[in-house]
């Protein structure tokens, strides 16, 4: 799932790989433990695949710096962001950016119906950047994350098989009840995105032209 993350931060600006990392760690989350050893090889991976293109390494964004009114005090101040630089300029020896391929391969990345469907961590990334899915791309990802949720809430609802003539102890009940609450709150917002999702199509919608033909006029003179 790095390469769909990966793209979904280049569809929105060329970044550099220290960045990509940065922004990876805010997007997944800590538990996904995104490394450089993990991000430089999905990057190659996108590369060979013409999904991305390197560019030349983005401009510093910090600009000149100013005076401090004394020669000693610019002297300090000349070095420093020197020394700052020949760091940055380590991490930001290649600057990427998305290709048409590499769009194409985001939108394939966002709707593949696998295994990992019903993972959570799968979908809030694909949810993260679902905006860059079309209309109908958008609702099918969250009707079909709707059937994972309703089939989860109806295995969490069954009653359980009495076995050995004894049934659940109240601890494996109050499980099986929060569970179920998490997902009936999961599935009631998923239904609130897909209302919306639904209106908002319907008003970008162009008025249906009647087809019928017109009548015309039999009136004599």
């Amino acid at each position: 799932m790095i390469e769909l993350a990966v793209l979904g931060l280049l569809k929105e600006q060329p970044l550099h790989g220290y960045e990509i990392k940065k922004r990876l760690g805010e997007t997944l989350g800590a538990l996904w433990g995104v490394s450089y050893g993990s991000l430089y090889p999905a990057l190659r991976r996108l590369e060979r695949a013409e999904a991305i293109a390197v560019l030349d390494p983005l401009p510093d964004a910090r600009g000149p710096s100013a005076s401090t009114g004394s020669v000693s005090g610019d002297l300090a101040a000349g070095r420093r962001p020197k020394a700052s630089r020949l760091g940055a300029n380590r991490r930001t020896r290649k600057a990427y950016e998305i290709t048409e391929r590499g769009n194409v391969l985001l939108i394939e990345l966002l709707l593949a119906d696998d295994e990992r469907t019903d993972d959570e961590r799968s979908f809030g990334l694909r949810l993260a950047f679902c905006r860059h899915l079309p209309p109908a791309g958008r609702l099918e990802l969250l009707q079909r994350r709707r059937r994972v949720l309703r089939d989860r809430l109806e295995r969490v609802e069954r009653p359980r098989a009495i076995t050995n003539g004894s049934d659940d102890d109240r601890y494996s009940r109050s499980l099986r009840e929060h569970r179920a609450r998490a997902t009936q709150r999961d599935l009631e917002w998923i239904e609130s995105l897909i209302a919306l999702e639904q209106a908002e199509v319907s008003v970008n919608e162009p008025p249906v032209k009647d087809k019928r033909p017109t009548k015309l006029s039999t009136t004599t003179n």
